[in-house]
């Protein structure tokens, strides 16, 4: 049994690393470019695979005569199949486990190896006619190949038994060798290119290896079917351009949603300009809130959604100040109560700002209302206590607060790290939340350890 997957987009660890920018990953790298540093190793897996590939089919008995009609049915199926990709945030992946599968039954298993890489290869043609693709392209689909090795090997040694036939413990060997060729070359490949672990590798393709196997059923059942009829594989093609239909349909939808994320992404950050332009201060500050906040979101094991509302939360969480005069912003002392009420409004001000823009931005606004409110309930513009505070709205609210005790204002100088440290202390279970200050002070020195060791 086996499935080929084109290699899975690495799920690197990055703190802004959200779905959607992952997806968008995928998106760009669907097809896949070879760096120098990987070439070597991805031509020694094509060299590798023509010479296991010849050997088992000289070497190996085949147990089923060989119809060449059959074959080429099935390199043009194959073909069709390796068209539909469906892509995730771990990478993308093909159903051609319906066609392998059977062709597994159909043709000598030797024979098996070559035909996939025939039929890969003619899958990318089409990219490669319309310019889209280098002519070398089609060369990928020999180390894409390597899957099926195994499970040609198991169902050889095997006997070549039909479907009926094969012992479930033959079956289970088979797919499990199919994973295992997979991963292996997944890996070599990984760990030149990137440095990857066997661990990072599965956890990578996890996703994909879950859609194989959903799919090795499906397989299996028309493999029953096909060797009765041989020629009833070409009723699957109806079925294979269904799903491409669907899965383009499902890509457009993916990259209309990159470009929405990357016009919230272009709004935010034309905004951060807006208020670095109209008040310096302001705008350091917010950047230095935004790193610090994406670190506390990660010390804390955030998922990566809310991390991605933490960065733009972080980002704009002052972008209501523009509406609060200069001479109050920059006033060199103490502010009078009457001008404290106005520097509040900037919670709801930023609010009302990002409501206008709609969409995602409206819930950056609900976090940007709430970074001043205080775990205690006496914070403003809501008195919302404890966990009524969302998350993001704590973990900005306590980055600001480092932040702003830890920078010079003209009104100011800042506090000593020490000081500072012992003043998020005392805040927490009163100003702020206990376990963002926990983290916080985790991020705080570790990163001066990180400092020190690099000095």
């Amino acid at each position: 049994m086996g499935i080929s997957r084109l290699p899975a987009t690495k799920r690197r660890n990055r703190l802004r690393a959200t779905d959607e920018e992952l997806i968008a990953d995928a998106l760009k790298r669907e097809v896949v470019t070879v760096s120098d540093r990987e070439r070597p190793v991805v031509i020694g897996l094509g060299i590798g695979f023509i010479a296991v590939a010849i050997a088992m089919a000289v070497f190996l008995p085949w147990g089923i005569a060989l119809s060449w009609g059959t074959a080429v049915m099935v390199v043009l199926v194959l073909a069709v199949a390796s068209r539909t990709r469906f892509v995730t945030e771990s990478g993308h992946t093909t159903p051609i486990v319906l066609v392998t599968i059977p062709a597994l039954f159909l043709l000598p298993p030797p024979l098996v190896p070559i035909v996939t890489a025939l039929g890969l290869a003619l899958g990318m043609m089409p990219e490669v006619v319309t310019g889209r693709a280098a002519p070398t392209r089609p060369l990928a689909a020999i180390v894409n190949s390597w899957f099926v090795i195994g499970p040609a090997l198991v169902l050889s040694l095997a006997g070549s038994p039909s479907p009926t036939d094969a012992p479930v413990w033959v079956l289970a060997l088979a797919l499990g060798s199919q994973f295992g060729a997979d991963l292996a070359t997944s890996w070599i490949r990984e760990l030149v290119a990137r440095g990857a672990s066997p661990r990072q590798q599965i956890a990578d393709a996890m996703w994909v290896y879950s859609v194989d196997l959903a799919f090795a059923p499906v397989g299996f059942m028309i493999a029953i079917a096909v060797t009765a009829v041989p020629w009833s594989l070409f009723l699957l093609v109806p079925l294979l351009l269904v799903m491409h239909y669907f899965s383009d349909e499902r890509r457009r939808r993916m990259e209309q949603m990159d470009e929405l994320n990357a016009a919230y992404r272009g709004t935010a950050m034309v905004l951060g300009d807006v208020v670095e332009s109209d008040d310096a201060y302001t705008g350091e500050h917010s950047r230095g809130v935004v790193q610090l906040a994406l670190e506390v979101s990660q010390e804390l094991g955030l998922d990566e959604q809310t991390r991605r509302r933490v960065d733009f939360g972080a980002m704009l969480h002052d972008v209501g100040k523009v509406a609060i005069p200069k001479e109050i912003i920059n006033k060199p002392g103490p502010l009078d109560p009457e001008e404290w009420e106005i520097v509040k409004t900037h919670t709801t001000e930023g609010q009302r700002m990002l409501d206008q823009v709609g969409g995602l931005m409206r819930n950056i606004g609900l976090i940007v209302r709430a970074h001043h409110e205080r775990w205690d309930g006496t914070g403003y513009p809501d008195g919302l206590r404890g966990v009524e505070i969302p998350i993001e709205s704590r973990i900005v609210s306590a980055c600001d607060t480092w932040s702003a005790m830890t920078t010079t204002r003209s009104y100011r100088i800042a506090m000593s790290r020490e000081a500072a440290m012992a003043e998020l202390r005392s805040a927490a279970g009163t100003q702020l939340d206990p376990d963002v200050v926990d983290a916080l002070i985790r991020v705080i020195v570790r990163n001066r350890e990180h400092k020190a060791l690099s000095a």
